[in-house]
């Protein structure tokens, strides 16, 4: 059985989005201190982008483009420790966890890149 079905992508790329909602709701109107507030912004944007980002991926994954399942797999785990890593922070856990969040970023910005790189080398069609 093949876990990674098209109901799977949009199933999780959802339930970022709405995570994403939910924690951006939270900093505005459940954080009064600055700084975690802040994080959960932080988080909440980048977690909504890439959720998007995701589906994009995905449907071009799905029309045949190569490499689109990884950048969505990217993205995926690239809101995990990006943004999971500010919440956790903004919820109480140690600041130490801000050492994750750069490779967060990294998986963001690969994710970007390789879906950058498929797109100028597929065939021209115009």
């Amino acid at each position: 059985m093949a876990i990674w079905t098209p109901r799977t992508w949009t199933g999780l790329a959802a339930l970022s989005g709405l995570c994403a909602v939910a924690l951006g709701a939270f900093a505005a109107h459940g954080i009064d201190a600055p700084k975690p507030a802040e994080w959960l912004r932080t988080g909440s944007l980048y977690q909504m982008t890439h959720a998007l980002a995701v589906l994009g991926a995905f449907a071009l994954h799905r029309t045949g483009a190569r490499g689109m399942g990884l950048a969505a797999g990217l993205f995926l785990g690239g809101t995990l420790l990006f943004s999971g890593s500010l919440y956790a922070m903004a919820l109480g856990g140690p600041r130490l966890l801000g050492a994750i969040t750069p490779l967060g970023g990294l998986a963001f910005m690969i994710g970007w890149a390789l879906l950058a790189w498929r797109a100028f080398t597929l065939p021209a069609t115009d």
